[in-house]
């Protein structure tokens, strides 16, 4: 598991490790072990025995029997946005529903409204808390969304935003274009005016400024059809960006049968997918990422179907989601716990669904998401004597140290 060269940047040792490297059952464990880095870069991973001789690093980190993990990959976010949406939540505990909340003039298009006013420096100032909240847990590659602008101008303002926190933090940040996210009050009701918009300005506008990693939709009753859904689908592939889809989270509009169909990179929700959906997923190698904050949030009832997920051998991952309006959570530790909880997912699959699944589901897993030589040197650091503590605790961070790029 070494690159053959013996000089290494830093060298963690006397740790054990969660590789997560490997087609097998099981997260990679390894006792006695050790990570070195070199340029940014795993060098070696594997037990301390099997250093090369003469080895030597530039600097030795003890890690005295601390569990080290790839760095976490939170794969869903919008974490981006103006304002906030507490009255809702007031609103949603007197009794009324997502659906009533959005119809009424809520829900997105009142956050749109709120982000269209902010600028640039807000955007990233009000972004930051929340950013740092993930770090301090571990994370060192986030997804963040746009859809909060649903006008070419502001979806390239909080595209470019996203983008400056890469700069104000050390993170990895991918970014995805969700123009089409709700229908702007300005279109009327006018849906396939707005969908022309999104194909023929807003996408192409996101490439040619090389803003945007992926295209999202959101496909729902409430949303686009899946007939609007598949014409961006097509507007990304004529652009050369790959797509994702949140599908089947308050209906089965067979959308995870659509992403697979489009070889999107992740469904995301799926609540309310299907046997024939998963199995489209499996063949497609489409992630099914789930998202316990919004089903806790909005008090789904609906569970995803994990285990015709397991069946079909269909990858899932987990993300904290992070939105004003359906899950202000900003810890995908409690999204571990809540996958557990309310999903039965095991702790196997929570550790391996926020980082290996995490960075399959962003189309990176070449780069991040395990230990394995090559791949960045993303890490976290953790004081546990077992993995099971990162899914089962509640509220506690028992992150040590977090390591991005080998720094």
């Amino acid at each position: 598991m070494a690159d053959g060269r013996k000089r290494y940047d830093r060298i963690w040792l006397g740790a054990r490790l969660l590789t997560l490297d490997g087609a097998g059952p099981g997260l990679g464990a390894i006792e006695n072990g050790a990570v070195a880095c070199r340029d940014g870069r795993i060098a070696f991973v594997g037990r301390e025995a099997d250093l090369p001789g003469g080895w030597d690093a530039a600097e030795r980190v003890a890690c005295e029997g601390r569990w080290i993990t790839p760095g976490l990959v939170d794969c869903h976010t919008h974490l981006v946005y103006g304002g906030d949406r507490a009255h809702e939540f007031e609103l949603r505990l007197a009794g009324a529903s997502y659906e009533e909340i959005a119809r009424a003039g809520g829900g997105i298009v009142s956050t749109v409204a709120a982000t269209r006013e902010a600028d640039e420096d807000a955007l990233v100032g009000a972004a930051l808390p929340r950013l740092d909240a993930l770090l301090a847990e571990g994370v060192t590659t986030i997804e963040i969304k746009s859809g909060y602008g649903l006008d070419v101008a502001t979806e390239m303002k909080q595209l470019r935003a996203a983008r400056r926190l890469a700069a104000e933090r050390p993170v990895s940040v991918t970014t995805t274009l969700l123009g089409a996210h709700a229908l702007p009050p300005e279109a009327k009701g006018d849906k396939a005016a707005f969908i022309d918009l999104v194909c023929r300005e807003m996408i192409p506008a996101a490439a040619n400024a090389g803003l945007a990693d992926a295209v999202d939709a959101f496909c729902e009753g409430i949303a686009f059809s899946t007939d609007e859904t598949a014409r961006v689908f097509e507007a990304a592939k004529a652009a050369g960006l790959p797509v994702k889809l949140h599908a089947d989270q308050l209906s089965n509009l067979h959308g995870a049968r659509l992403a697979a169909h489009h070889a999107a990179l992740s469904a995301d929700h799926l609540e309310h997918t299907d046997d024939e959906g998963a199995a489209a997923m499996a063949r497609a190698g489409t992630v099914a990422v789930l998202l316990p904050g919004a089903f806790y949030f909005i008090r789904e009832t609906k569970v995803p179907p994990v285990a015709l997920f397991r069946r079909h051998a269909v990858p899932m991952a987990l993300a904290t989601d992070c939105n004003p309006g359906t899950s202000p959570l900003t810890s995908l530790l409690l999204t571990m716990n809540m996958a557990a909880t309310l999903f039965r997912m095991t702790v196997d699959e929570c550790l391996a669904a926020v980082t290996r699944e995490a960075a399959r589901a962003l189309g990176r897993l070449d780069e991040i998401g395990t230990l394995s030589v090559g791949k960045s040197c993303d890490l976290a650091i953790w004081n546990i004597e077992r993995p099971a503590e990162l899914v089962y605790r509640m509220g506690l961070n028992p992150l040590h140290a977090r390591v991005w790029r080998g720094r």
